[in-house]
């Protein structure tokens, strides 16, 4: 999630559950959220992946930079680049650094050639992807939307249900998703949460709707994932 964006604009992508966004740099120090997901960026003329987040990205880009990417689904994108989430945890490499030269060159060169490259970017990207073979990703994703890891022994009991030891799922975590299952619990709620401060809603309210204990949980918990409390990161 691109805290300052301007213009940024985005529509779903092709692929289930990705998002297709384009964004120009104003110029300046950016933030980025961390999110559960993992982006397949053009910049500067080549293809990047930026890997999953455990705390703020801080960046900086030239007025007038421009970029393409599309956000996966959390877990989506590892089956895509053959590559471990948990070996990207923040971090943000070249995609010609995990695939062979010529499948990476054969991509950008498609869409480096289009007259719209975010397109090009999209549509190249869903002639790649295959369906998910990784049922996982589906009931770890269910199980933190539905708030049971947020339980007592939420996690065991999710273990459980899917046939594994709670280190066999916080494995399987790492290498779908980048966190063990807490982790992406607490970022993604994170989100929901602040998607419903920028409403408007009093951070309180907040607070209790989203599961937190109360307001100052929920300013410790987005303090410690964003570097900035609520209050100040919203604005």
């Amino acid at each position: 999630m691109i805290e300052v964006v301007a213009p940024y604009r985005e529509r779903p992508a092709r692929i289930p559950g990705a998002d297709l966004w384009t964004r120009e740099a104003e110029g300046g120090d950016y933030r980025i959220l961390p999110d559960g997901c993992m982006d397949l960026l053009l910049m500067h003329d080549d293809l990047y992946v930026a890997g999953p987040d455990s705390h703020a990205w801080m960046g900086n880009a030239e007025r007038g930079t421009r970029y393409a990417g599309i956000r996966f689904a959390p877990g989506a994108a590892p089956e895509f680049l053959g590559v471990p989430a948990r070996d990207l945890l923040n971090q943000r490499v070249r995609l010609a650094d995990l695939w062979s030269p010529t499948r990476s060159r054969k991509l950008r060169d498609r869409i480096l050639t289009a007259e719209d490259r975010a397109e090009a970017l999209d549509l190249g990207v869903a002639t790649l992807v295959g369906d998910p073979s990784d049922g996982l990703v589906s009931q770890v994703l269910r199980s933190v939307r539905a708030g049971r890891l947020r339980k007592v022994a939420g996690v065991s009991r999710l273990a459980a249900a899917l046939g594994l030891s709670e280190r066999q799922l916080h494995r399987r975590c790492l290498d779908a998703f980048g966190y063990g299952p807490k982790l992406l619990d607490r970022v993604l709620w994170m989100n929901v949460a602040l998607d419903q401060a920028r409403t408007g809603l009093a951070l309180a309210d907040v607070a209790v709707r989203t599961g937190y204990a109360d307001q100052a949980h929920f300013t410790r918990d987005v303090k410690a994932l964003t570097g900035l409390p609520p209050r100040i990161l919203l604005g």
